[in-house]
């Protein structure tokens, strides 16, 4: 009894955390909406979050019972999922909207079609539970993993603009409780993507932490290797040049033509002058 308070417990709470993160994307799509285009987002995150929605509705309904609260929260993903998709399509472009609904065709129509037809012509009853878990385990393992690509961006730009802190901390926060729900109703194949997901929503704060307050570190004033020299030669170029410092003292030859102090004075300015 007290397992099933448990499991009920963590099942909730994951159902209101997961309900936040599905909301995540509103206001990329208020502002899809405002703008009348897509600019450069892409629709395969939310192709594939209702693919994986459904994937875990059919995979909850094999359970006799302990998938309810499965089958509520991925309900609900499914219904804001496909809001999304259809906003994307009428303010996509053309090419865009065609490798939309291409996507939505092979791997949520043709797709999960194959895994219906396989689970329930090829498999027993008894292993149907076994080979869903097993497809779902994949697909979540490959949807937890890609915020790989947004973490080597934030490394490699020591930004985090495209990675919010409250979007990580969501999806930290989901991925633990759905982990404990499925250690409390001891269903291996919730609780192991999970364990996934919430070491890699860990690894996405830290990661806020440390470049959120990243300073790139100051040049030392006395560490100018490149100022140093070029003054130096500038002063070497002066010191060299016979223009500003070189005067030529002409001994007088004609009578009255003014005396040695003036003819140095003219010289002097002459060359000033040029």
């Amino acid at each position: 009894m007290a397992l099933n308070v448990l499991a009920f417990t963590f099942g909730i709470m994951g159902n209101i955390i997961s309900f936040i993160v599905f909301l995540a994307p509103v206001p990329t799509f208020v502002r899809i909406c405002k703008k009348k285009s897509i600019e450069g987002f892409q629709s395969l995150p939310y192709v594939s979050a209702l693919f994986s929605a459904t994937l875990w509705i059919y995979y909850a309904m094999q359970k006799d019972g302990s998938g309810l609260l499965l089958i509520t929260i991925n309900a609900v993903g499914c219904f804001i999922e496909t809001i999304y998709i259809i906003l994307f399509i009428t303010y996509a472009n053309k090419k865009a909207r065609i490798s939309t609904l291409k996507v939505l065709g092979l791997l949520n129509f043709l797709g999960f079609a194959a895994i219906i037809l396989v689970c329930e012509l090829l498999t027993k009853a008894s292993n149907r539970e076994k080979v869903l878990g097993g497809i779902c385990v994949g697909f979540s393992v490959c949807v937890f993993a890609a915020p790989l690509s947004i973490m080597r961006v934030v490394i490699r730009t020591r930004s985090v603009e495209f990675m919010p802190f409250s979007l990580s901390l969501f999806l930290t926060l989901s991925a633990i409780t759905w982990l404990f729900y499925g250690l409390a109703i001891k269903d291996f194949y919730v609780a192991l993507p999970n364990i996934m997901g919430a070491f890699l929503g860990a690894v996405q704060m830290i990661l806020y932490i440390i470049y959120k307050y990243y300073k790139a570190p100051k040049t030392d004033d006395t560490e100018k290797p490149k100022t140093v020299p070029d003054h130096s030669i500038d002063m070497i170029k002066l010191a060299s040049t016979p223009v500003s410092g070189e005067m030529t003292v002409h001994p007088q030859t004609q009578g009255g033509g003014g005396d040695l102090e003036g003819q140095m004075e003219t010289k002097v300015s002459n060359q000033i002058q040029t």
